[in-house]
């Protein structure tokens, strides 16, 4: 059974989404947050395996609740929940730790198929929209842009690789880091390669433990920061 959290400051939403997700055998509501701040306090006695967070809410905002969320529990897993013109909010939620984003716009299948590909412990990369937003906002100001909100406090981010970390890159690796770049699947990249999945696997693997980064996204997003990848003129 997944396990799934909503925080959205509007009932309705939260109803729609309840609604969609308990239609499924295998997911079930474990509890609702109207801003970040009460999600915070929730998470302590309710274990959801994902999170399905709104971006903009009263008080503390996604991107606030993301950061603490995961600076309390490191394995949380965190969807960000959008509309088209967030896209700086988005980028920021991806940075903080988020393993992706949704539109509220997606459609119930899209929806349930977002929280168990989260819940398998994979990100949720949407090559284009993803593509998009990282590319937009890593060329401007990549380890210095600055909330749209922010009320977290400093202490509360993630994990930051050192450009020592990405020295540890093996050129393969390297390689393989800027094909998921482009939103490519492991088996595209083995595609690409020509090489197995089996070995696909095995460099994402190394390149996220070298990068010290919880998922795909966070490697992702590091490989703009980091100028491995350039976003596209």
């Amino acid at each position: 059974m997944i396990k799934v959290a909503l925080v959205d400051d509007q009932q309705m939403v939260r109803v729609g989404l309840r609604m969609i997700l308990e239609s499924e055998d295998d997911i079930r509501v474990c509890c609702e947050a109207a801003d970040g701040n009460q999600a915070l306090e929730l998470a302590d006695t309710h274990a959801a395996d994902v999170v399905l967070m709104d971006v903009r809410m009263p008080g503390m905002d996604g991107i606030a609740a993301t950061r603490a969320l995961i600076a309390k529990q490191p394995d949380a897993r965190i969807v960000i929940l959008t509309t088209f013109d967030d896209d700086e909010y988005v980028y920021e939620a991806l940075r903080a730790g988020a393993s992706g984003f949704l539109l509220k716009s997606a459609d119930g299948d899209t929806l349930v198929e977002a929280v168990r590909i989260v819940a398998g412990g994979e990100a949720l990369l949407a090559p284009e929209v993803t593509r998009r937003v990282i590319e937009r906002f890593a060329s401007s100001a990549p380890h210095a842009a600055a909330d749209p909100e922010p009320t977290a406090p400093q202490g509360d981010v993630p994990h930051q690789p050192s450009p020592e970390a990405i020295g540890d890159l093996s050129d393969r690796e390297v390689e393989v880091l800027q094909l998921m770049a482009r939103g490519l699947s492991n088996q595209e990249i083995a595609a690409e390669l020509f090489v197995s999945n089996t070995t696909v696997k095995t460099h994402v693997s190394h390149i996220l433990t070298k990068l010290g980064v919880r998922d795909r996204v966070q490697a992702v997003v590091e490989a703009y920061d980091s100028g491995i990848v350039l976003p596209r003129g």
